[in-house]
């Protein structure tokens, strides 16, 4: 069921969650499945409905920066200049987790979302709430409330915010290392965060680029400390192929009807984003929606610039394609 987020809505809300339920609710990234924290069973649901393996670890979404620290064993002194600087917003921090959250992990990713649905229901629940986008594992995440019951018809309740503004999920920095360790590229850039975290080893797909990567990959199955390190995930139901010339691709043999999505304007019935890489993510899982809801049996990308700006969205669609 769609509510509004209203006094009614929220009270509704937060009724499911304190009683081990769970809800979705609107981020400023995507729309989130929320569930308690601290409780395995509620947390367990997370799991159950979005059909996700248990190696894959969940972010914990909290209303301020003193209940992340009491989430937090260690809290180093660059996570308070980061949520000085960044929250709430689209960043995310790992950090050596507390005791009293279910899970194996040593570490916590926490963050606090800048939506002011988001908070009003971690502020009147009193709850922090472990929350991973509000779609089946691997597929496309949801940025529109009717989205999240495409892919999730049996959550109970989904409180409408309207469109995700950023459109892509929250940068994931492990701040356990000396020097930060980029986990997951994502709406808030490199740049900004350098600004404060001076260096940061970025993973191997950019350490290929620039030399300064950590060279790990992690497989499947393998325990990790952020979502969104899986070889594939974000992918439309269609067979998405990223290709540097979408008109040098191969038609025969590929499943149709075959869609072209690109930044640059061409023939009719082209999907066609913004060139402006903030603005292409914002409708990139909308413009992937769109199109598996028009059917289309395989998806051409063009593949956006190789440069810093663009790196969330070819990490986003290499995964999609893999």
């Amino acid at each position: 069921m769609i509510v509004a987020p209203d006094d009614a809505g929220i009270r509704r809300a937060v009724q499911l969650l304190r009683a081990g339920s769970v809800v979705a609710f609107p981020t400023e990234t995507v729309y989130g499945l929320g569930a308690d924290a601290t409780s395995a069973d509620a947390v367990a649901e997370i799991y159950r409905l979005k059909r996700r393996p248990s190696w894959n670890p969940l972010i914990v979404h909290v209303a301020d920066v003193a209940r992340a620290r009491t989430l937090a064993r260690r809290w180093p002194a660059v996570a308070d200049e980061l949520a000085a600087r960044f929250w709430p917003g689209p960043l995310t921090v790992v950090v050596e987790r507390a005791a009293g959250l279910p899970g194996d992990l040593d570490t916590v990713a926490l963050r606090i979302p800048a939506h002011p649905v988001a908070l009003r229901l971690l502020r009147e629940s009193g709850l922090a709430l472990a929350a991973p986008s509000a779609n089946r594992s691997e597929s496309i995440s949801p940025t529109t409330a009717q989205h999240v019951l495409g892919s999730l018809p049996e959550v109970p309740l989904v409180l409408d915010g309207g469109p995700s503004a950023c459109g892509i999920e929250s940068t994931v920095v492990d701040l356990t290392v000396s020097p930060p360790r980029l986990l997951r590229p994502g709406a808030l850039g490199l740049r900004a965060l350098r600004e404060v975290t001076g260096p940061l080893t970025l993973p191997v797909s950019v350490a290929a680029r620039d030399g300064s990567g950590d060279g790990t990959v992690v497989a499947d199955g393998v325990a990790r400390p952020s979502p969104g390190m899986s070889r594939r995930h974000y992918a439309p139901r269609a067979r998405l192929i990223l290709a540097e010339d979408v008109d040098a691709v191969p038609r025969g043999g590929l499943a149709g009807p075959v869609a072209v999505l690109t930044y640059e304007g061409r023939g009719p019935g082209d999907e066609v984003l913004s060139a402006d890489p903030s603005e292409y993510a914002t409708d990139l899982y909308a413009a992937l929606h769109r199109l598996d809801d028009a059917a289309v049996g395989t998806i051409l990308v063009q593949a956006p610039p190789d440069t810093e700006d663009w790196l969330a969205i070819r990490d986003r669609l290499g995964r999609a394609a893999a």
